[in-house]
């Protein structure tokens, strides 16, 4: 339901009432079937059968005109491209042009990393004694440190945790140097961290 309200807002600013009747005046006055048979390039049409809006013999009828025309037609869905079985469809679009289709696997999406997660000691009373101005401008300080350290050692910081980082490395070297380095100089700055280290798969 928040759906359709979203989708009938955005309806509603893209045109004005009469700016809608006169595009569908002018669709409504389009016709290219003349030219159809002229056609001597690869075709494609995609219809799905439940469409409301436009009849799946429609589709039929505009592959047929076009010579050697593929027509591929999907039992559910409705007019809009974006709805249905899309990944179908666009498997459909990607093998038409280029002969193949991307095979989506589990398990391309797991890699080998080493994971570093920081937090620092005893923050909870060091924010009490501290206030919240002077323990935000810290932690500011601790996010900016964290930042460029990890990007000097060439990992990527996932998030900051309000007390601590999480971030990904390709090797465990250069997660452990990263991590000595961001101890030494956040407790220059009176901010004493631990560091954990966990090198496996992950998903990302």
């Amino acid at each position: 339901m928040q759906k359709t309200r979203q989708f009938a807002k955005f309806e509603r600013l893209s045109a004005s009432p009469g700016a809608i009747g006169a595009f569908s005046r002018l669709n409504a006055q389009i016709d290219v079937t003349s030219i159809l048979p002229s056609v001597r390039v690869p075709a494609l049409v995609l219809h799905r059968r439940t469409d409301a809006l436009i009849p799946v013999q429609w589709g039929r009828d505009l592959a047929a005109r076009i010579p050697a025309a593929r027509l591929i037609e999907y039992a559910d869905g409705d007019h809009a491209i974006y709805s249905g079985d899309v990944e179908a469809l666009l498997g459909d679009i990607e093998e038409s042009i280029t002969g193949h289709r991307e095979r989506p696997s589990p398990d391309l999406e797991r890699v080998l990393a080493t994971v570093l997660f920081t937090d620092i000691v005893d923050s909870t009373r060091s924010a009490a004694e501290m206030g919240d101005q002077a323990w935000r401008r810290l932690l500011d300080n601790h996010d900016r440190i964290a930042t460029q350290l990890v990007e000097q050692h060439r990992g990527s910081l996932i998030k900051t945790t309000g007390d601590g980082i999480l971030a990904t490395f390709d090797g465990p070297g250069r997660a452990v140097r990263c991590a000595l380095a961001f101890g030494a100089a956040a407790k220059q700055i009176g901010l004493p961290l631990r560091a954990g280290l966990h090198t496996g798969e992950i998903e990302m």
